[in-house]
Order: C-alpha cells, then structure tokens, then sequence
C-alpha cells in the first residue's frame, strides 16, 4: 500500500570520523557527532564502517573477536538511546557475535523511536592484504533488505557491498529511495602514488553508476584518519559523498578531515527519474536467468 509519508522530503547525515584505540572513546566520540548531525537538521544520520573500533581486519588476530558484541547489546542500546533522544534514525555497523564462531559485520537501523528496527548483514566479505575480512566475518544470510524508517524507505549495505550492482539493484527493488554504505576504505602506503587517484575515482564512479542504474540517492560514509604501522597501515580516504538519482554528487568530504555532512533527500527526484528514464521497466527479467552462474565460459 502506498504510503504518502514516503514521499515527503527528509535530510540525512554522514558522519566521517578518525577512531582511536579505545572502543568505549569511539563510541562516546560517534554519539557527540550524531547529536552535532541532528543539531544540522539531519533526520536519517549514518556512521561509518565498524566505527567503534580502529579497522582491526588489518591483521588475522583471534584476541580481536573480544571486540565483537551481541545484538542487540551495548553499542545498539547507546544508539537506540540517543535515536529517541533527539528523534531521529541511526545507522551503525558493528562487529556481532551470533554465537561462539559465527560473527558478522552487520549494520543495526535504530529508529526514531529507539527500538532496533532492524540490522544488515554484511553479504560480500573481502579478502585481501590488510582487508582480511574472511578472517573474521561470516557472510550475511538475512538479504538485502530495506528499512522503513520514520523518515523514509532505506537500503543498508556495507562497504565491499558497494562494488556489486547487483546488491544495488536487489536493494533498490525493494523500494528504497537511499541506499547507505557504511565504509571503511583506503589506500595500500605502497600504491597511493600510482594508483591512489584512479583507485578513489573508481570507488566513486561505480557508486555514482548505482544512483544512476537504479534511479536512487547514495551515500557513502568512509572513515579517514591513518591506522597502522607506516610500512603496513592504511590511510583511509575519506571523501565520504552523497549522489543524487541522476548520479550528481550533492555533497562530498574530504580525504583527511573529519566531517558532517548533511544533505536533503527528496523522494519524488526518484519518481522523477525513473519516468524519464525507465530503466526498471526495461528491464528484462525473463533472459537474466544465467547471472545467477559462477562464469559463462569454460
């Protein structure tokens, strides 16, 4: 059933931040940011990826599971608490403990009211030097699926997510009008020189691609700060960025500086852009049947 609140104009905030050490400073640090995104108007505020910690995945350490906490649980609580508080929704990814040996990277959707409404597991796990993901993280198993938050209709994926158009698309098809993107993402100190440009540029363009391909806000929050050891940390990009429907970046961070920022999304520039150009209704939905294979050649 159509719901007119779903079309009315909400402002959402991205927070990107440095994190330190201590769990319990990082966590204290985001909720001040949230209540400074709220004080700018923003009504749908969103953290970056594993915010509560520095980006453990870094090395394969069995003594960081210690970090991972159920769900809900205290990281959730605090963010439901101060959702209620000042009456907005919240975004934040954590690192869950399921069970002894099952733990996700999963994404908790508190609404205004404060109450969990609902949480993404993160479905694609990197692995690769100094992302060691695999290591930790067991797939998602709940889908990708939307949020119907007191402010709007959302999508909630999590940073290697956002190099698939598939998880876009199987997102957006559930009637999102925001897709979210909580990261954590940066440069090799080996590589920066030669292939840091072309690295970002490519990070931003696909997800400008997604806004296009599916006629749907994006936004992207990327932490920034360097972590690690100068010959094998990562200094993480920053440049945290809000696309419209059509692919124009509305609003965009930059590399090294902590940052809000909040922007207006309106719903009917989706429904806009999709009459004009209707790439759903195109779509052809009976010959897509082989996506669903590994490889098509030998």
């Amino acid at each position: 059933m159509y719901d007119s609140r779903m079309s009315e104009k909400f402002k959402i905030g991205l927070i990107q931040m440095t994190c330190g050490p201590d769990p319990a400073a990082n966590l204290a640090k985001a909720l001040g940011k949230i209540r400074e995104a709220a004080q700018k108007g923003a009504q749908i505020i969103c953290l970056q990826e594993l915010f509560r910690s520095q980006y453990f995945c870094r090395e394969e350490n069995a003594e960081l599971f210690a970090l991972a906490e159920p769900i809900p649980g205290p990281s959730s609580g605090a963010l439901g608490k101060i959702a209620k508080e000042l009456g907005v929704v919240v975004i934040g990814s954590l690192f869950e403990r399921r069970a002894a040996g099952v733990y996700h990277n999963t994404a908790v959707v508190m609404n205004s009211d404060g109450a969990l409404l609902g949480k993404y597991r993160k479905m694609h796990i990197p692995d690769d030097p100094l992302y060691y993901e695999k290591f930790y993280f067991t797939p998602g198993d709940l889908g990708f699926v939307n949020f119907d938050t007191a402010r709007g209709r959302i999508g909630v994926l999590i940073c290697w997510d956002q190099w698939y158009p598939e998880a876009a698309r199987l997102a957006s098809l559930g009637g999102a009008s925001v897709l979210f993107y909580p990261t954590a993402i940066g440069w090799h100190p080996a590589e920066k020189a030669q292939h840091g440009a072309a690295q970002l540029d490519a990070w931003r363009t696909i997800q400008r691609a997604h806004a296009i391909a599916n006629g749907v806000y994006v936004a992207a929050v990327n932490r920034t700060g360097y972590e690690g050891t100068p010959e094998s940390g990562l200094e993480f990009w920053g440049n945290s960025f809000v696309a419209d429907p059509l692919g124009q970046v509305l609003a965009q961070a930059s590399s090294g500086q902590e940052e809000i920022l909040v922007v207006e999304c309106d719903p009917q520039r989706c429904e806009e852009t999709r009459r004009n150009w209707p790439f759903l209704r195109d779509r052809r939905i009976d010959a897509y049947q082989p996506i669903l294979q590994r490889w098509l050649g030998e």
